[in-house]
């Protein structure tokens, strides 16, 4: 039995396909998508202890956002992605420093306001939508979205 009650077996067979959806929708690369599809429930097996199963859905959408990103941040060619206009011009930057700027830009934010802007700049949600999604008001959600773009260089006043 799993310390925290739950069956990662059963976890991949109920979620495994929205997993592959969100990191395929993110990639627009199927084999990455699948690459990081099985990353996802290796991270889940790697850290199972730690985790609690009681939003499960919850948890692996997050884990395959943040794998996603975090391989995009790895490619050194143009992004596919549509986003935020300052986002999207420095991902676009073909100098080493862009993925320093990202790195930088969200070090200061906690890992939920990244998937907070993934999910309304990328993904094109409402503020309600990801309300919903990160279990947060949506005042909250404008509140950490707004300090994002405060700290985005080049931005429009």
């Amino acid at each position: 039995m799993e310390p925290t009650g739950f069956d990662v077996e059963a976890l991949y067979e109920r979620y495994g396909p929205m997993v592959l959806r969100r990191c395929r929708f993110l990639l627009r690369d199927q084999d990455q998508a699948l690459d990081t599809t099985h990353d996802v429930f290796v991270q889940l097996l790697r850290h199972r202890e730690r985790l609690s199963s009681e939003h499960a859905s919850s948890l692996l959408f997050t884990i395959a956002t943040r794998l996603s990103l975090n391989r995009l941040r790895g490619r050194r060619r143009d992004p596919v992605l549509p986003g935020d206009d300052v986002l999207e011009r420095i991902a676009q930057r073909t100098d080493l420093d862009a993925p320093l700027l990202l790195d930088r830009l969200f070090r200061r934010h906690p890992e939920s306001t990244r998937t907070m802007a993934v999910l309304h700049y990328v993904d094109g949600m409402t503020l309600e939508q990801v309300a919903r999604a990160c279990g947060v008001s949506m005042s909250g959600v404008r509140k950490r979205l707004r300090a994002l773009r405060d700290v985005l260089p080049g931005r429009a006043r």
